[in-house]
């Protein structure tokens, strides 16, 4: 590898023409890709396979209408004041209108459906009135019977008393021997009695008639009362469910979407967006916002941040390599390499499904390695310079040398980003690819179109001063200038060196505990980690999806701004007479768990074995007890219920068993993908911890140095998460940083962080510990090795991660959420690792650990490859002049084996 990019090097500094020629036309062919292909970018993630996703599937199989994503609408005064009759009818007609845009299933116009809600609280408040005028009505009925049933028991007993007055009269006339004269008298009486005995009957008959008639009327009075009561009970449920403000001020629209929330394009948002504000520009003295799940802002890529950033890196560049120049090269070259590479991706987002965070992911890499790439290159080509080396070969072995260093770095960060493909995460794998792309760009930049732009500049990449002791063999400043002979260069002033010594182990000892100590203070933090996608309330303040959010959390309650969609398998089809009655029993288990604010049916199969609740919760969608709540939703199936429990149906009908529970929405949605990926994460850290054993082994051919650089790694990354969460979640420094609401971590930050952290951890070991390793390998003793190595490549190594925490930094004040809490992560990451772990415990343990650092099993020293990352060999081949003049009058160092 060495070899070919020596030749390479050497093609580029001597076809400059052609290089440049070539890397503009790339750019101009991503350019052209951009323009054809370009696609909307999205801020949704989806995964499949969660249990959002199945219950989201369902919906659309047996409720379509309930299987839509839905955006929020916020219209409100300018003032304050209540919105004004005139006003609400001209928006119910704005939001008629938005129902017209292809994508829109329904817009709810929220003062209909408040004065549908006041006539059905009107219309239960008049069934309780005639339910008691009913019940009124009943008992005067039951008192006029029990009046009539006294009258006829009262003539009963007068007929009855008269019937045994009779009965006395006849004995006494047969008694008297007058029974014969007195009969006609007697049956004449007898026949009164029995006619008034069958009047009283027939009477009876007619008052049990009634009686039946007003018992089957308190019968059905009682059921009517028991809907009414059901209807009651769903509507105090459903109270805190209100889309007009207490003040009248405040009004939320919801629209709905014909497809799931995840699939819906951003181009339909746009245009409900641009329907509404339109509309709503034509109403006096009201202004509208648009909720995070329908209004999406494109974050700028380049911000005062960024530029900030930028400034920081070009300062470095220029203390670094002592000209304008020579800071100018690595910059240009980064920028090409990201303009290639940002807009090679984008031209793919109409193709795939791109979030807005993707190609700024692979812009802030490419931006970031791509100027330490080229600096590493340009480096050693200086001190090349310096030793006398002529342009073009010193471009070459620069190339050939620092430029494999740069190829196998590079290559490790590839590896590690298109690693997050074995997570099964498409949208994680398609940022890993993005991001391996960027990084892939930049190499290729660094070691084709730095050699060119080097050749081009000749001379001029050192300063005056360091030009000045060389007299110059050719055109001065030219491509083909040369540096002078040994002679000439030896004339130049020169200093002494001082003689390198080990650090002491009492020191050495310190700064392990020290450093190791500091990373796990700072790591304290990722023990509180919590995960979710950032909500409206993280958006920048002044924006409309931080204003709908807060405004909808002030006038109608956090939760209104994440509702749950709970979905019943109930275990027998519900008809209409169980109806409501399977709606409440449901209802009120649900509105029974902690953190529930209101529960409201929201649909219902049409073969009746689904139904749909809308659940509000107390709390944010990002909250902790939102994220409780919908896991204790789930965890109560199979939920036992009975119809009977609340009044049961209809005609005595009723709906028992287990029901099977599902929650669904987006809050849910982010929950369900932040777990998801926090399952991911360990397998996916298995992977490149790994895959760092095995780098470093080959290239270290050593067992306890890739295990220290590992473990150094391992601190690192939680060190960078412990700040992340100290500051992003708890809030320390929010002032500073710009975080007006801290709230729970990026979902997919730990796991991008791991391959990105790791990536750039192994950079900075490769550059030092390659350095350790070649003095050790001369015949250095291991604890001077250490020192000397680390003398070698601290400078660079230090530019470098300054430069990459001033670019990761630049992105920390960005506008998008997402953006500020990844480029805080890679900032603090790198400057944990380059400068905690990398430069003061790593040295530190080496010095400790001596010649059993360098130990590998003789087995495995035969089979591993000689892996030449500094490109030692190469350097053998192409001996500077004075070298092999030298070499030729001096014996061989002693060294160890490679």
């Amino acid at each position: 590898m060495a070899e070919l990019l020596y030749r390479l090097g050497r093609f580029a500094s001597r076809r400059v023409k052609t290089v440049v020629t070539a890397w503009i036309a790339v750019l101009a062919i991503a350019g052209v890709g951009y323009a054809v292909g370009a696609g909307t970018l999205s801020d949704s993630f989806s995964i499949p396979g969660t249990p959002t996703q199945e219950v989201t599937d369902q919906l659309a199989d047996e409720m379509p209408a309930a299987a839509g994503g839905t955006g929020t609408v916020v219209l409100s005064t300018e003032d304050g004041s209540e919105l004004t009759a005139d006003q609400q009818e001209s928006l119910g007609g704005v939001l008629a209108d938005a129902k017209k845009v292809d994508g829109v299933e329904d817009v709810v116009d929220p003062f209909a459906t408040e004065a549908d809600r006041q006539e059905q609280a009107d219309q239960l408040a008049d069934g309780q009135q005639q339910i008691a005028d009913g019940r009124d009505q009943l008992a005067d009925g039951r008192e006029q019977l029990d009046a009539g049933q006294q009258q006829l028991d009262d003539a009963r007993a007068e007929l009855e008393a008269g019937q045994e007055q009779l009965d006395d009269a006849r004995a006494q006339a047969e008694a008297a021997g007058q029974a014969e004269l007195a009969a006609p008298r007697f049956d004449a009486q007898q026949d009164q009695l029995d006619a008034g005995l069958a009047e009283l009957d027939k009477q009876q008959d007619t008052l049990d008639e009634s009686a039946a008639e007003l018992e089957d009327g308190a019968a059905e009075l009682d059921t009517q009362a028991t809907q009414l009561e059901q209807g009651q009970e769903l509507f105090d449920l459903a109270s805190g469910i209100t889309l007009v403000s207490d003040d009248g001020s405040t009004a939320v629209a919801t629209v709905m979407f014909t497809d799931a929330q995840m699939d819906i394009s951003q181009e339909t948002k746009d245009s409900v967006i641009d329907a509404i504000e339109t509309g709503v520009a034509d109403v006096a003295g009201v202004h509208v916002d648009f909720g995070s799940d329908i209004a999406q802002e494109t974050p700028s890529v380049f911000g005062p941040g960024e530029v900030v950033g930028l400034v920081v890196a070009a300062i470095v560049l220029v203390i670094m390599l002592g000209t304008f120049i020579g800071a100018g090269l690595p910059l240009l070259t980064a920028l090409i390499g990201v303009g290639v590479a940002a807009l090679g991706a984008l031209a793919f987002s109409g193709v795939v499904q791109m979030s807005s965070v993707t190609p700024v992911l692979g812009l802030m890499l490419g931006l970031a390695v791509g100027i330490d790439y080229a600096l590493f290159i340009v480096n050693r080509h200086r001190h090349q310079l310096k030793d006398g080396y002529e342009v073009r070969e010193s471009v070459a072995l620069a190339n050939g040398t620092s430029g494999n260093a740069v190829v196998f770095a590079g290559a490790t960060v590839v590896i590690a980003l298109l690693a997050l493909n074995v997570t099964g995460i498409p949208f994680l794998g398609l940022m890993g690819t993005v991001g391996a792309a960027s990084v892939a760009v930049a190499v290729l930049v660094a070691v084709t179109l730095t050699p060119a732009l080097l050749s081009a500049i000749g001379m001029r990449i050192l300063s005056r001063k360091e030009r000045s002791p060389f007299a110059p063999a050719g055109p001065a400043d030219g491509a083909g200038s040369t540096a002078p002979d040994a002679g000439h260069a030896a004339s130049g002033p020169s200093k002494a060196l001082t003689p390198l010594k080990p650090m002491r182990t009492l020191v050495a000892v310190g700064r392990v505990l020290l450093g190791v100590a500091v990373l796990g203070v700072v790591a304290i933090p990722a023990l509180d980690l919590r995960t979710n996608l950032p909500d409206g309330s993280s958006a920048p303040e002044d924006s409309t999806s931080y204003a709908a959010y807060t405004t909808v959390a002030d006038e109608f309650g956090a939760g209104v701004n994440g509702p749950l969609l709970v979905v019943a398998d109930v275990p027998d089809a519900v008809t209409d007479d169980t109806e409501v009655a399977t709606q409440l029993a449901l209802a009120k288990q649900l509105a029974a768990q902690d953190d529930v604010v209101a529960v409201a049916p929201a649909g219902m199969s049409e073969d009746g074995w689904t139904l749909a609740f809308q659940v509000v919760p107390a709390d944010g969608p990002t909250s902790a007890s939102t994220e409780q709540l919908v896991h204790t939703l789930r965890g109560l199936s199979p939920l036992t219920i009975d119809t009977a429990s609340v009044g049961g149906g209809a005609n005595g009908a009723s709906v028992s068993g287990d029901t099977e529970i599902g929650v669904a929405g987006a809050a849910s949605g982010n929950i369900d993908i932040s777990e998801k990926l926090s399952d991911a994460l360990p397998l996916y850290l298995g992977v490149v911890i790994g895959l760092s054993l095995l780098i470093l082994v080959v290239v270290f051919r050593s067992i306890l140095v890739p295990v220290i650089a590992t473990l150094g790694f391992v601190l690192s990354y939680f060190a960078a998460l412990g700040g992340v969460v100290a500051i992003y979640q708890w809030g320390w420094l929010s002032n500073v940083f710009g975080v007006h609401n801290p709230g729970p971590i990026l979902n997919f930050l730990p796991t991008i962080l791991v391959g990105i952290l790791f990536g750039l951890a192994m950079d900075y070991m490769l550059f030092l510990g390659s350095g350790m390793r070649e003095a050790y390998a001369h015949g250095a003793p291991a604890r001077l090795a250490v020192v000397q190595g680390f003398r070698a490549g601290r400078s660079v190594v230090t530019a470098a991660a300054i430069i990459m925490i001033s670019v990761f930094g630049g992105f920390i004040f960005a506008e998008d959420a997402m953006i500020r809490s990844i480029g805080f992560a890679l900032a603090f990451g790198v400057l944990v690792d380059a400068f905690v772990v990398r430069m003061l415990v790593v040295p530190a343990l080496m010095h400790l650990l001596g010649d059993s650092a360098w130990w590998l099993p003789r087995w495995l020293d035969r089979i591993l490859p000689n892996v030449d990352v500094e490109g030692s060999a190469l350097e053998r081949r192409h001996p500077h002049a004075s070298t092999e003049a030298s070499d030729d009058d001096a014996p061989a160092p002693a060294g160890r084996g490679r």
